[in-house]
């Protein structure tokens, strides 16, 4: 029973993972709260995302829980905002999210859970 819980637990963290990254646009589409629709979608998307973290969290540790879901946001949002917003795309850029997904990947091959 405890590996389900572990596996669930890795999805938990995922959805949330993803989440992050809807609240994220959401939130860029409000423009500053100002846009109601977008901004009720970002409060919504973010209570959502907080909630399955915690849930992850009851079984992964918190260094590897929250490191993964940040890493999914970031990585998420700068495609997000490539590929949906137009925004720059450098070099640089890109191998900065390389090392991110890179990290967590490591995190997750290292972590017991």
């Amino acid at each position: 029973m405890l590996v389900k819980g572990v596996k669930m637990a890795w999805i938990y963290l995922f959805i949330a993972g993803l989440l992050e990254i809807c609240w994220a646009y959401s939130m860029k589409l409000s423009e500053g709260f100002t846009r109601t629709v977008p901004t009720v979608w970002t409060l919504v998307f973010m209570v959502a995302s907080f909630a399955l973290l915690s849930i992850a969290m009851r079984t992964l540790p918190l260094g590897t829980a929250y490191t993964i879901w940040t890493g999914i946001g970031a990585v998420g949002a700068f495609v997000v905002g490539i590929t949906i917003l137009g925004e720059h795309v450098s070099m640089m850029r890109i191998i900065a999210a390389i090392l991110i997904v890179s990290g967590i990947v490591l995190m997750k091959l290292s972590s017991t859970s």
